[in-house]
């Protein structure tokens, strides 16, 4: 693998390469061929047929994986940094997060296949092409297809899951908050206030359903509201500080720094 912009998309039997190789580097969204793959996730154990679809997440713990003599499957690889400049929405994306860390393994029906084969037949397409100044642009473009398409694949299960998990309810109405408020409200206190618990039992309900503490949450949304805000050439940078409730221009550009490792002047200008 030389260059990958990001992503890239292997067969298990045509190129050789093996699912474990990525694990914990990389997302992986694998769509089954053919045979069968069994692993766990430290707590669960899955098996993955034909035209299932199986994804796992870098903060996954993927062990025990094994596959049947016959085994093959396309596997689409993509880092965190490249789903994190791409991802076109905040609120389906924390959704799918939440549904795929509980069921890592979902088994596609005739449309929902058609959908994820044809992203995949995409995204070989464009691997293939040569190297352009925007490879990366028409790649990351390829990237908001596929995940609108994997949350429509997904919305039904996960409508069910918001009104049949209980902790998975709560999280997601944490989530809500977060969403609302990130721009003026960052600290764990204030949600949990919001939701009449602990801090501690937030960070609790938080770990359990997502594996990520909720402080992480809130620096996400905060990250995506920011990035928004500072790529907009038509706000000045005083009136992103003012719109992200900081009371001094210098207390905005330490925050800015610290989370984005760049200066507010610097970001907008990279």
């Amino acid at each position: 693998m030389e260059k990958t912009y990001g992503c890239y998309l292997f067969n298990t039997k045509r190129d050789g390469r093996q699912l474990t190789e990525f694990i914990g580097k990389y997302h992986i969204h694998i769509l089954v061929l053919q045979g069968e793959m069994s692993f766990s996730d430290g707590k669960h154990g899955f098996t993955s047929l034909k035209n299932d679809l199986t994804i796992w997440q870098m903060s996954n713990t993927i062990q025990k994986v094994t596959c049947s003599d016959d085994f093959e499957a396309d596997f689409l690889i993509v880092s965190s940094d490249f789903i994190l400049r791409f991802n076109p929405e905040m609120v389906w994306a924390t959704k799918g997060f939440i549904f795929i860390r509980i069921n890592p393994s979902f088994h596609l029906h005739e449309q929902s296949l058609q959908l994820m084969s044809d992203d995949f037949s995409l995204f070989r397409n464009r691997l293939a092409k040569p190297d352009s100044p925007f490879k990366e642009e028409v790649l990351g473009r390829v990237m908001q297809i596929f995940l609108y398409d994997l949350w429509t694949v997904y919305s039904t299960e996960m409508a069910q899951m918001e009104t049949t998990d209980n902790a998975a309810r709560f999280f997601l109405r944490f989530l809500g908050l977060v969403q609302r408020d990130c721009r003026k409200q960052r600290d764990v206190a204030y949600y949990a206030d919001q939701l009449c618990i602990t801090p501690k039992y937030l960070s609790q309900i938080s770990h359990s359903v997502s594996g990520l503490p909720a402080s992480q949450w809130i620096t996400y949304y905060t990250t995506f509201e920011l990035v928004t805000l500072l790529e907009d050439q038509s706000k000045t940078l005083t009136e992103v500080a003012d719109l992200m409730h900081f009371e001094t221009t210098s207390h905005f550009s330490r925050y800015v720094k610290r989370l984005l490792g760049k200066s507010p002047s610097e970001f907008r200008n990279r």
